[in-house]
């Protein structure tokens, strides 16, 4: 059914305020136009509202018993206009973001941070998971926003450089390259590595750059997330090649990181947006912090 909401808020201003003038004036609207939509509705309900002379306006006994209901639709809908116009000025609202589990670290957690103080009460789900699982997460629908892995582009995804993050050795005090400012991928040939599950690109990287210098993988562990290899490392089990935005220098007492050259080997990392179509304010104002903070590695 279709409901002249014109109509039915011309009719509660004019029986709230006495007269065509005073409504139209606080419609802004002609009183030729507040007519029309007052006759529209009459048409549309088959009766008379609103008896009217050149002098006064009265309400029929429908118009009276119809009042209270049409004020009500009237308030109703006001108020819930007013709540979406609020909720998009000052993008209030939930929305789930898909992320891969290197970023909540410590970069994630300083984003959120500031999103909660620029909007308290805000709440986000967050999905973690393998780059390609964020993608799907994205396009299915699952996720408004996803942050992952820069792979082969998607015509049905939108996506923003954040940053470029560069793999990095990570290992625990004492350990004989503890002092060494730089590595080159070739002064791995005989360091214990934790490896990182091949399903992950830090691990493609990897393994491109030790091939390429006829090294082999040394170790007795495979792991599928950076946590766990960072862990393992913290706890003396060995050392490990990291994006370098999972570790933090100072965060755990005892571990270092070291920057790898010849060469420097950077993995890209991107948000993720649905090509077509827009974002809730909520995720919206999450996508423009994001893309506004410096991000520390």
């Amino acid at each position: 059914m279709k409901i002249d909401f014109d109509g039915v808020q011309a009719f509660v201003v004019i029986a709230e305020l006495g007269g065509f003038n005073k409504a139209a004036h606080e419609l802004h609207i002609t009183q030729t136009a507040l007519t029309r939509r007052l006759q529209k509705l009459e048409a549309y309900l088959g009766m008379r509202l609103l008896d009217r002379t050149t002098r006064r306006v009265e309400l029929t006994a429908v118009g009276r018993e119809f009042l209270p209901q049409a004020r009500g639709i009237v308030q109703e809908m006001t108020a819930a206009v007013e709540r979406l116009k609020d909720i998009s000025q000052r993008a209030k609202g939930n929305f789930t973001l898909a992320c891969i589990p290197s970023m909540s670290s410590h970069i994630l957690p300083q984003v959120i941070r500031r999103y909660a103080e620029s909007y308290p009460g805000n709440r986000i789900r967050l999905l973690d998971g393998a780059s390609s699982e964020v993608r799907e997460a994205v396009l299915g629908g699952q996720a408004e926003l996803g942050i992952a892995v820069h792979e082969e582009s998607h015509a049905d995804l939108a996506e923003t450089a954040l940053f470029s993050d560069p793999l990095a050795f990570i290992c625990r005090e004492p350990h004989p390259l503890q002092d060494r400012k730089t590595l080159t991928w070739a002064d791995m040939r005989d360091v214990d590595l934790i490896g990182v599950s091949s399903f992950v690109a830090t691990r493609v990287f990897m393994d491109y750059q030790l091939a390429k210098r006829g090294i082999r993988l040394q170790g007795n562990y495979e792991v599928q997330h950076h946590a766990t290899a960072l862990n393992l490392v913290a706890a003396g089990v060995g050392s490990a090649i990291l994006p370098s935005s999972t570790f933090k220098e100072g965060d755990r007492p005892g571990l270092r990181k070291i920057t790898i050259t010849q060469p420097t080997v950077k993995r890209k990392v991107v948000v993720l947006r649905r090509a077509r179509g827009s974002l809730s304010p909520a995720a919206e104002a999450f996508h423009e912090l994001l893309r506004k903070t410096p991000l520390e590695l």
